[in-house]
């Protein structure tokens, strides 16, 4: 371009505007791009779970949670209560000195105040939290699949249920009955439970040897698995938690696998050294006491074989 010729305007073309910019015609089928969706509006006004801390949660967050922190304090009364019934037990070599510890340590986890703050309402809350989770679940499925009819429903199968919470269920029988024959049929049946001891439990294993180990076996092995694999989960430690990006995934999945598992089998077997082996062996109550104990048990005729 010579240096004296005058400027001339942007040359417009047909199919591009001025600068280069191409002219489109609205397409009234386009949809926003799914990166200009967040944040385009103005913020919503804050509610009022936000204000007060606790976000804008689903039902599934807050029911794990009530589900997960219920379980520290059961955990705790389970550590005491494993411990006066089996590894005291398991030291002393004897029923009768081992009700002195039980005696002496039982009122601070049987108070008034202590029992159902400690174990009532931990327990409820976690088996309650987890029945409900997992209609919500369901729900939430349904709901995703549109099934609107009973027979949609019916093609839709449940959330799957885990190793753990399988366990869990078999445990509620299994620590009810235990709950029932110690904690609420000596009141019902003599006023309190003051006489219930280690030697009552003796007493049971010797009158029905039977239901008395087979349900000792069956409640210390399924509570425990029940526990450690919980805690495994809690703390990230279950094999289904290993990160896809780890290195050697499939190794360290075998190696938490057997780690729980022998937990869980070293547990079960100190509480059944002491349960079983000294307390199951410990004898009948002679005397009225012993009497006591007979008309307790006569009362459940269901468990005689």
């Amino acid at each position: 371009m010579a240096e004296n010729e005058p400027d001339l305007p942007p040359v417009a073309d047909e199919e591009g505007g001025v600068m280069g910019l191409t002219e489109v015609e609205p397409s009234p089928v386009e949809e926003t791009p799914a990166e200009f969706k967040e944040g385009y509006f103005p913020p919503a006004p804050t509610t009022s779970a936000t204000t007060f801390g606790l976000g804008n949660h689903g039902p599934a967050y807050y029911l794990t949670r009530v589900q997960k922190y219920s379980s520290y304090a059961f955990t705790v009364f389970a550590s005491f209560h494993v411990a006066n019934t089996s590894i005291i037990p398991l030291l002393t070599r004897s029923v009768p000195k081992s009700n002195r510890y039980f005696l002496l340590t039982r009122p601070y986890y049987q108070s008034a105040i202590t029992e159902p703050l400690v174990v009532a309402l931990p327990l409820v809350a976690h088996i309650a939290s987890g029945i409900a989770l997992r209609f919500y679940r369901r729900r939430q499925a349904l709901k995703r699949y549109g099934a609107e009819t009973l027979r949609d429903r019916k093609t839709i199968p449940w959330p799957s249920l885990s190793g753990t919470s399988a366990l869990g269920y078999a445990l509620i029988p299994l620590a009810g009955f235990h709950v029932w024959t110690t904690r609420i049929l000596p009141p019902y049946m003599h006023g309190d439970n003051s006489m219930i001891s280690l030697s009552y439990i003796s007493h049971g294993f010797a009158l029905h040897p039977l239901v008395s180990f087979g349900g000792f076996t069956a409640l210390a092995g399924v509570g425990t698995w029940h526990i450690v694999w919980g805690w495994a989960k809690w703390l990230g430690l279950s094999p289904t938690q290993v990160s896809v990006t780890e290195s050697r995934r499939d190794l360290t999945k075998k190696r938490r696998w057997y780690t729980i598992n022998g937990i869980s089998v070293l547990l079960t077997g100190v509480w059944l050294a002491g349960a079983l082996g000294i307390v199951g062996r410990g004898g009948k109550t002679g005397g009225w006491i012993g009497r006591e104990f007979d008309e307790l048990y006569n009362a459940m005729p269901f468990i005689r074989w």
